[in-house]
């Protein structure tokens, strides 16, 4: 980041922002909010005399920070790919407050307490926004959950298939069983990447062809996935144990009928979807473009509108990125062979923007907004305490979002590392104009403000 897009600023511990539309648990409504040392004080009348520096937004939105618990930073290892400067900064003009970092596709994968400590030190003076971790569990490293477990990671993921990093092997069923009850005894989340080959299909020719690679990945695989999830999840409660299951960046709508009947069942069980498999469709994406590629696949318009329906019924919890950056070469975009690139898309600060422009063409608003990308993410890492609401003694972690603005996606807006995305060219409405971290700017109008503050979030130290 060059010098000219940083800023330096002097926190103030003291001070109030004031909107005509503060979205709270309670709905949009004017009010007055209080800072002291980092923390929201009090939320009062918009015409109050709040005794301290006030800044007036007038019309725009004062809204929670973002929390996006599915972020892979690749760091450290494969830096190339990512990094934690430019992944939290991305994530800082994106709105987002809190990340979570996967455990792949670093070097080393973070599956042991040494690793982790290895990923712990990497993060030092790199965080712009404050950043939990999630863990690893592959078939080798059940014995070491425990003590990865007891070291702060907020829970830990597995893969039911191939997941295209040769040191993260998928776990199968009876590893699945020694894992969960490991899980259960921590009441620390289990995310599932829910794809299963059941019939061990042979490798697809693909070439440039989008439809023949979402043909190679289809539906079944995830519903078979999750029906396998919810069955070992009836095992383990049949024993008197709880094991959170969580299935991440679900495209699937196929899958909803059993998610539902499973939390009827009384079973632990949360889902969460992306904005591409929200904003995106099969039919749309030309042959050879490989910045659409991502597992489980981008599929068709009406799976896309029941995942809607999905969310509307809270049967989907909530959204978040799955930011899975790769270099340039990697993404193969200049032969446009969607087979060997690498599969994920990088998006990480257009979430709000993108999910805001279908969601009021929708109905919806901004609570539910942030009920999908701020309370329900802060509850599901376990840090709905501090994070995820305006609301009194929580972190002061805003967003000034300006609603109304239009304008279309570039490359030159990235702050990500690599400047692609599959969203070039799009016209989207909403713009983050800035980001309080615990009362301090972060970002302001397309710069950066003073050092990185964000914090590392360890579970059981917050």
């Amino acid at each position: 980041m060059s010098s000219s897009n940083i800023k330096n600023q002097n926190p103030t511990n003291h001070f109030a922002i004031r909107s005509q539309r503060v979205v709270t648990e309670k709905g949009v409504h004017a009010a007055t909010v209080i800072i002291k040392n980092g923390l929201i004080d009090s939320i009062r009348e918009y015409n109050c005399e709040p005794g301290c520096a006030v800044e007036d937004l007038g019309n725009k939105v004062l809204m929670p920070g973002l929390v996006d618990s599915h972020v892979h930073i690749n760091e450290p290892g494969r830096t190339e790919w990512e990094g934690f400067n430019t992944a939290t900064q991305a994530a800082a003009a994106g709105g987002i407050t809190t990340l979570v970092d996967m455990p792949l596709n670093c070097i080393p994968v973070t599956i042991n307490k040494q690793a982790f400590d290895e990923k712990l030190d990497a993060v030092v003076d790199k965080l712009w926004v404050d950043c939990g971790f999630w863990g690893g569990v592959i078939p080798d490293s059940v014995n070491d959950l425990d003590e990865l477990l007891d070291a702060g990671v907020l829970g830990v993921k597995s893969f039911l298939i191939d997941s295209g990093i040769e040191e993260f092997p998928n776990m199968e069923v009876d590893d699945l069983r020694k894992a969960m009850p490991i899980l259960a005894k921590h009441n620390s989340p289990y995310l599932i990447h829910a794809e299963l080959d059941c019939g061990n299909s042979e490798p697809a020719e693909i070439g440039h062809s989008y439809q023949t690679f979402l043909d190679s990945r289809p539906k079944s695989w995830e519903n078979d996935a999750i029906d396998m999830m919810i069955d070992l999840n009836r095992e383990v409660k049949a024993n008197d144990q709880d094991c959170h299951v969580h299935i991440v960046h679900l495209s699937s709508a196929e899958a909803i009928s059993s998610i539902k009947a499973a939390r009827e069942e009384g079973l632990s069980l949360t889902i969460e979807t992306c904005p591409h498999y929200l904003t995106l469709f099969s039919e749309e994406i030309p042959d050879g473009k490989t910045l659409f590629k991502c597992c489980p696949p981008i599929r068709e318009n009406d799976n896309r509108h029941q995942l809607w329906q999905g969310l509307k019924n809270g049967v989907i919890d909530f959204i978040v990125s799955d930011h899975s950056p790769c270099t340039p070469q990697l993404k193969h975009i200049d032969s446009g062979d969607v087979e060997k690139a690498w599969g994920g898309i990088s998006a990480l600060q257009f979430g709000l923007p993108l999910i805001w422009t279908q969601a009021t063409e929708r109905g919806f608003d901004l609570t539910d907004i942030a009920h999908w990308m701020s309370a329900q993410t802060a509850k599901f890492i376990g840090m709905d305490h501090i994070k995820g609401h305006i609301k009194v003694g929580y972190h002061a972690d805003f967003i000034v979002f300006d609603d109304e603005s239009e304008y279309v996606i570039t490359n030159e807006m990235i702050k990500h590392r690599h400047k692609i995305t599959p969203y070039e060219g799009r016209i989207v409405r909403g713009r983050v104009e800035r980001t309080y971290l615990r009362g301090q700017t972060v970002y302001d109008n397309d710069e950066f403000i003073n050092t990185p503050v964000g914090q590392p979030l360890l579970k059981g130290r917050i």
